[in-house]
Formats: C-alpha cells, structure tokens, sequence
C-alpha cells in the first residue's frame, strides 16, 4: 500500500468519528490500552482527559486521532494495533483496510459480466429434458395404473406420512381403484 500509518489515519479519521460501533466502552479499552502499554503516547493526564464522560464519544474519538496524528507515525500505528485487538469488525471496514483487501485479493477482479441467480448451469435444454422424462413417466403410470395390481395399493401406502386431507384423497384413491 505504501501509505504511513499515520497518512492512513488521515483517511480513515472522518469513517472513525461518524462509526457509531466505537461506542464509549470500547473507546475507553483503547485508550487504557495505548496508556498502559505506552505511555509515551498516552500519558495519564492525557488518557484521563480523553476517557472524560461529559464529552460525547464521536468528539473524544477526533481529539484522539488528532492527538495520534501529533505523536507521529508510531502512535498511529499503536492505535491501529489496539483497534484490532479490541473491535476488530471497525478494523476491517475502515476504508484503507478495504482498499488494501480489495487490492491484493486477485479474486476481486470487478466483475464485468452482469450477475444473475443460477441454480444449475446446464441450462434450459436439460430442464427440458427432466420435465419430459417426468411427464412421460406420470402418463405411464396413469394410463397403466388399471392394468397394473399393485399401483393402488403401494399409492395407499405412501398417504400413511402425509397430512389428513392429502392422506383422505389418496385413500378414497385407492379404494376407488379397487372397486374396479
């Protein structure tokens, strides 16, 4: 990508102050974190002044990233590295994120062909196909069931698992075809 951490702060800082998933208690564990692990990025006074509740969260998140971007490329990447660590779906959606992704993925070449909703790819001659096979068969077995013992019976088992309107059907179906 080539951008500084801290060039990618500057992109990603207007997505971070309007993501409304980096709520107060999440922004407080990055904070703790940055402040506990280096100090010399976060001071105490520093981290207390930004986990200050009487400031809305979308205000604390922008006079931290600018308090980053101040400190230089290594607190930057240090935030980057604790946004992970701590909400690591934002991290993923920031912009430069998706453009890195988007950039090395060499399966999300843009997709000129228009998409459509394909069930089989064997297309509408094998439907064809299918649909005549099972017409035919249906037809068999209508103009041979009078010839054919068994056919009524096996039907009238085969209503045992159905529900009682379709299993009364199937029954006054075959005592119609035994009475022949």
């Amino acid at each position: 990508m080539g951008d500084s951490f801290h060039e990618q702060l500057l992109a990603d800082s207007a997505f971070l102050r309007a993501d409304r998933r980096l709520d107060t208690e999440l922004l407080d564990k990055i904070i703790l974190q940055l402040n506990r692990i280096y100090p010399q990025i976060l001071s105490d006074k520093e981290a207390t002044k930004f986990r200050n509740l009487d400031v809305s969260t979308s205000v604390r998140v922008g006079e931290l990233l600018t308090h980053l971007q101040g400190k230089g490329d290594e607190a930057c990447r240090e935030f980057y590295r604790a946004l992970h660590l701590h909400v690591e779906e934002v991290y993923y959606s920031l912009p430069t994120r998706l453009r890195l992704r988007d950039s090395l993925d060499p399966l999300t070449i843009p997709r000129v062909q228009q998409q459509r909703h394909v069930l089989n790819d064997r297309g509408p001659v094998f439907f064809l196909g299918c649909f005549s096979v099972a017409v035919g068969m249906a037809l068999l077995y209508y103009y041979s069931e009078t010839k054919v013992t068994g056919g009524s019976r096996a039907l009238g088992m085969a209503s045992l698992g159905l529900k009682r309107k379709a299993q009364e059907v199937l029954i006054w179906y075959t005592e119609e075809g035994l009475m022949k």
